[in-house]
């Protein structure tokens, strides 16, 4: 289970591995572009789900439970992109197929 942390306080959002390893590609492509947009996952442990605001000048940062990279989904990259491009990327079952 990787980590991603947000903010000055270093909010920690269990994240997959695998799951990191496209929002990571996803993250840094918007962001490298200074484009500020939410962020939605559903809450560990809870039926919920949380939003945070990213912005080019919050801290972030990426840790993996693992050393090795996933093989990277294109099909995942692709709708996880367009989901960011819409204004609020949403973190969602990896596709299969």
């Amino acid at each position: 289970m990787g980590r991603l942390l947000y903010g000055s306080q270093e909010r920690e959002i269990e994240i997959d591995d695998r799951a990191l390893a496209h929002l990571h590609v996803v993250l840094v492509n918007k962001l490298r572009r200074a484009e500020s947009f939410t962020f939605t996952w559903g809450s560990t442990g809870d039926a919920g789900r949380a939003t945070v605001w990213l912005h080019p000048a919050i801290p972030l940062q990426f840790y993996y439970e693992s050393i090795q990279s996933p093989a990277l989904n294109r099909a995942w990259l692709t709708e996880l992109t367009e989901s960011a491009a819409r204004g609020d990327l949403r973190l969602t079952e990896e596709p299969t197929g």
